[in-house]
């Protein structure tokens, strides 16, 4: 995967062979924190784009994945989960996501098919009423390989009550069950339109970013419960050496000092699990060899702190 620049417009070379009955559009794949929202775009596009965890709020940004077939390209938009924001850092992820709403062309409101509505999912409910009411609306009942078969229908009756009139599929992203349908579907309700990127393109995020995020993705996985939204990536160095390696040197932020000792851990151990997994990842992505190198800095109540997150890349208006 290489570079890309951050916002392209339709390549020449990918507009000439678009079929007259193409279809294409953005997608918005909206939903609480933790329904699996990164999970399904993973697996509709074959390959991960979007870091996973358990963790609420885990995604931070908006990111693209591009899904281009012979007669559509779908742009799926991963958002932040929809919540109330308690710090500047909550308000630039609320504020991406309801953006990424404004702009849609179909929205995917993800939903956990074994639980009822709860007060997050009515305020994306009102969300999208406010910010795009004429938009097209798919509710995707997610982790239905979890989920009670008698609750399954009742609990969807529930979550359709919120948000009339839309379609609704339930599937299983894990178990990549539902794929094929939900794909039919969204290119139904899309607009005829062009190619916005070339055909084997599959994200516009940079490669650095993505790295950052992968090692996001594995101090989540393996730490306590006081370290996830307090944690902040920043990749230092990231260059191909003349051995065909590429190294990369990264920071990972941490508001107080105990939560910098949880994540280096006895020894250092903690920090060189975190490494040795997010390298793994990096080299799939990458195609090559890197040499990961990371530390750990306190940096006090970050979250708050607008030029602090400028600079990690969250754009604060």
């Amino acid at each position: 995967m290489t570079d890309q620049p951050e916002y392209l417009t339709p390549a020449d070379d990918a507009l000439d062979d678009t079929p007259p009955d193409h279809r294409s559009g953005f997608v918005a794949v909206i939903g609480r924190p933790n329904v699996g929202k990164s999970t399904l775009i993973n697996r509709l596009l074959g390959q991960k784009i979007a870091i996973v965890s358990s963790r609420p709020q885990t995604t931070r940004v908006r990111q693209l994945g591009i899904l281009t077939g012979d007669n559509s390209q779908i742009v799926f938009v991963d958002t932040p989960g929809l919540h109330k924001p308690r710090h500047q850092l909550g308000e630039f992820m609320v504020e991406v996501a309801q953006q990424a709403l404004a702009d849609a062309d179909v929205i995917l409101f993800v939903v956990e098919a074994s639980c009822p509505p709860g007060a997050g999912d009515r305020l994306i409910a009102e969300q999208i009423k406010a910010a795009a009411p004429e938009v097209p609306v798919l509710l995707v009942a997610n982790k239905i390989d979890i989920t009670p078969a008698d609750k399954l229908q009742a609990n969807i009756d529930a979550y359709l009550q919120m948000v009339q009139p839309a379609d609704w599929i339930a599937l299983s992203a894990l178990q990549a069950s539902g794929m094929e349908d939900l794909l039919g579907r969204l290119i139904a309700r899309l607009p005829e339109g062009p190619r916005y990127y070339p055909p084997d393109q599959i994200t516009e995020t940079y490669s650095r970013q993505i790295a950052a995020e992968l090692v996001r993705e594995k101090v989540l996985n393996n730490t306590h419960d006081e370290i996830p939204h307090a944690v902040a990536v920043e990749i230092t160095e990231f260059k191909e050496r003349e051995n065909g390696v590429t190294y990369i040197a990264a920071t990972i932020y941490v508001e107080r000092e105990s939560q910098k000792a949880i994540i280096i851990g006895k020894s250092g151990q903690m920090l060189k699990k975190i490494g040795a997994q997010a390298r793994v990842e990096i080299e799939q992505m990458l195609g090559c060899k890197v040499y990961l190198q990371l530390w750990v800095k306190e940096l006090p109540n970050w979250r708050s702190d607008e030029a602090i997150l400028r600079r990690l890349g969250y754009r604060i208006r």
